[in-house]
This record gives C-alpha cells, structure tokens and sequence, in this order.
C-alpha cells in the first residue's frame, strides 16, 4: 500500500505568551517568562504551589453565542487556535463542511473550572436543577474537538485524544494516520487545557510541582536545572493543519515541515513514574518509521517539564539515543507546562524559531543537574543554526511515550 506523505501547512495558538505563534515566538526570544503569582490559590487548603501560566481570555464574544454557550475555557482556546490555523493555511472555511477536513483535539479532562463549578452548584444538597441545560457540554472529554467541529462546521472525522501531557502529541499522530490512509486531505490536530487549582492539585498530591518558588515565579519551572524543583501548570491550545503532500503542492500551500514519523507506546511498569526504557523505544521506533538515524537528527525539543525524576529519565534516554551532539532544549520555563495542549504549541514555536535559524534555549537552566547531564543542553541565547530535522517528544501519566519526527523543507 503506498502512502501518502503528510505536512503541516497552517498552526495556530492561544498560549500564556499571547495569542498567535508570533506573539508565542516574540515572547521567547525575548526571555520572558509567562508564570506569575496565583492569587486566590492560597484559600485551598493543602495546596503547596501557588504558580502558574495563565492565557488571557480575549475577543470570545467574536465566537456566536450559540456556539458559545457549550464551550468551556480551554474550548474557547481551541476554536480561536483552530480558527488561525485554518487562515494560516490558507484555507476558505468553506472547505470545513467538504467532508475532507477533520479534526482530533486532545486534553487531558473536559473544562475543569466548568466540571468544579457544576459540583459546587449541584453539592451539598444534590439539586441538579442549578446546573445549566449547556454545563454538560463543558465537561465532557471529548468537549474541545466538539466544540472546535461545531464551530468551523466541520463534517469530517472528528476525535479526542485524552493522554495528559501526550494528548496534543497523539493527536497529531492520529491525524498523520489518517491523511496517510487517504481517509482525509486535511486534519486540524492538536490539543487544550485551562488551569484551575484542582489541576495543580492534581500534581500537588503527587509531589510533581514546584514549591520553593511561590515568591519567586519567574524563576521555576527548570527544566534539566540542579535547583529544579517540579512543574508549574499553564493553559492554552495549540492545532496544527495537516496537509496531504501533493495536495499542498497543488494548491501552492506554504510548507512548515513535512512529518516523517510517529510513534506512541506504554512503559507497562508505573502509573506515575517515568521510564527510561520506554523513551528510548519510543523515540527509536519513531526514527525507524521516519526512515532515519539519530545522527540525522539536528534538534530533539524535550518534553522536560522540570520534575526530578522525569527530568533525569528523558536526559539519560535523549543521551542514549542521541549522544551528546543533538541540540536539546525544553520550552517550559517560558509557559509553563500547558499538559494536553502542550506538543502542539511547543511544536508550533519550534517550527517557527527554526524558520528563522533559531533553536530556543531552555529558561531558567542555569546549572545542569548531575543527573541531567550527557547531552548538548541549549542554554542562555538561542543557538543559531540552519536545523532541518527535529525530534518532538511527549511523556505523559499512565507511562505513555509519543513522539513525533518532523523536518523541514
């Protein structure tokens, strides 16, 4: 069976740095840090970390109310980075209602500020008459790509991914599938994730986020860092369009990058603890299914989301694959970690920084870890240099591995 080849020709985002690639990419050639103070947080009771990256709700009511009703937040983030996507591309919306366009968004819940207010209204007397006729539609798992189909109109394949961290990632792997098969020329792909403090909290209970900086917010997440300390959730989405080659070529489409290869597997070993083991098949498989070595590689951008042991792990499994000569850097320390949405947008400014000859260091990495070294760590300034091929990876709870391989016309 000969398939067919797959590019990304449109990316859009809504990110803790603003809305739009351009307004993401500005903010981290500039070395700003999206993570602030969370005020309010401070009234839950148990929660140690008190930081976060918040995207800022804007220009919503441009949505039709009636689309509006069901969206929650992170709906809102996917409809407006699928909508840029879409203009990115250059695609008339017309082409939603085709039945050749489909969409995957992944996350890791439904809206979780809607799903925490529909238990507060509901609770303690049980009554479900104070939910709203639309609050289920918030909730759901499946709510963002609902959402992003119904408002652009889209009558083609549409799915949810629900992996966590590697939601965005799988997303994306699915939607390559299914332009390879021929089953459709276009796929919207990505993922969206709001904050709220059950979200941090999640990762609180498991002694995964960063503490030690509540005074100081501007100096945590850190990735790969000696003085790292766990991850600071953020928010926001990231859809890329996926593009049947020859159909791009036809239409005359600019061409960020074509995809080469995929891969997503599971560890089988810990519901919470990273493996080594598993990032290297994953990213070994997702070469082999490029049809690539490692020293084919120019950039390998980490998933690295600052934790002590998940740090440690990707650094030994990047160092086992790659060597010490690949470039490596983690994007977290600019937005935090933005969980379901997180491969998308960090993809999406990777393309765009090597566009212009740039790899993005990673923030706040100002001494590597002991445990996090044996590998080229990009630090301080970009490192300029012309990249074609790059590594995406995704690691995610439930020991889920993804990755992605794309390179660059």
């Amino acid at each position: 069976m000969n398939l067919k080849r797959v590019v990304i020709t449109g990316m859009g985002c809504v990110s803790p740095l603003g809305r739009g690639v351009a307004a993401l990419t500005d903010g981290i050639e500039a070395g700003r840090s999206a993570v602030h103070f969370m005020d309010g947080w401070n009234q839950y009771l148990g929660l140690r970390s008190l930081v976060g990256a918040t995207a800022e709700l804007k220009d919503e009511k441009l949505i039709p109310r009636q689309n509006r009703r069901s969206m929650g937040r992170m709906s809102i983030f996917a409809a407006q980075a699928a909508q840029d996507a879409m203009a990115d591309a250059g695609l008339e919306p017309s082409v939603a209602s085709s039945g050749r366009l489909g969409c995957v968004v992944g996350s890791t819940t439904g809206s979780a500020i809607s799903i925490n207010e529909a238990f507060e209204a509901m609770l303690p007397n049980r009554d479900l008459a104070n939910l709203s006729a639309t609050s289920f539609f918030h909730c759901i798992s499946h709510t963002a790509a609902m959402n992003v189909a119904q408002f652009l109109g889209i009558n083609g394949w549409v799915m949810a991914t629900s992996a966590a961290c590697a939601s965005a990632l799988q997303a994306m792997g699915a939607g390559y599938d299914l332009i390879r098969l021929g089953r459709q020329d276009f796929m919207l792909c990505g993922g969206a994730e709001e904050l709220h403090p059950t979200v941090t909290g999640s990762f609180d209970l498991l002694f995964a986020t960063s503490t030690k900086y509540n005074d100081n917010p501007k100096r945590t997440p850190r990735p790969f860092d000696r003085d790292r300390d766990g991850l600071v959730c953020g928010e926001g989405s990231g859809i890329l369009l996926l593009e049947e080659y020859d159909h791009a070529v036809r239409r005359n489409a600019h061409i960020y990058a074509e995809i080469l290869g995929y891969h997503t597997c599971n560890s089988g070993n810990h519901v919470s603890e990273s493996s080594r083991p598993a990032m290297v098949t994953c990213m070994r498989e997702a070469l082999r299914s490029a049809g690539l070595e490692a020293a084919q590689v120019d950039y390998v951008n980490a998933h690295a989301t600052a934790t002590l042991q998940g740090d440690k792990e990707e650094a030994e499994a990047i160092g086992e694959v790659f060597g010490d000569s690949v470039p490596v850097s983690s994007l977290k320390g600019y937005i935090g970690h933005t969980l379901g949405a997180s491969a998308a947008i960090e993809l999406a400014a990777t393309l765009a920084g090597m566009r212009k000859g740039l790899l993005y260091p990673t923030l706040n990495l100002e001494n590597v870890g002991l445990d996090c070294q044996g590998i080229h760590h990009i630090q301080g300034e970009p490192e300029r240099r012309v990249a074609h091929v790059v590594v995406k990876n995704s690691f995610a709870f439930g020991g889920i591995s993804a990755v992605l391989v794309c390179r660059m016309p």
